[in-house]
């Protein structure tokens, strides 16, 4: 499903080999997650790490939804300067 072959999976899955965005993005895909989700260990538990975790990806998610806003922002103002030009 994820356009990969067996091999190159379980090359990945035993760290042999260099994953490209590309194909983190399919496997991801194919599994109807997050990226982030396949870095994450498999039995992760209400503790501190996984609270770190959580944190740290709610300030990610932030950010880029403020500079995503912000650019949007200068985008559509850019938009309406030239329109009335």
């Amino acid at each position: 499903m994820a356009g990969i072959s067996v091999n190159m999976l379980r090359d990945i899955e035993g760290n042999r080999t260099w994953v490209s965005d590309n194909t983190l993005l399919s496997i991801a895909t194919a599994l109807k997650t997050d990226i982030y989700r396949l870095f994450m260990p498999e039995n992760i538990n209400e503790d501190e790490n996984y609270n770190t975790v959580l944190l740290d990806l709610t300030k990610m998610i932030e950010k880029l939804r403020a500079d995503f806003d912000i650019n949007l922002e200068n985008i559509l103002t850019l938009w309406n300067l030239n329109k009335k030009n």
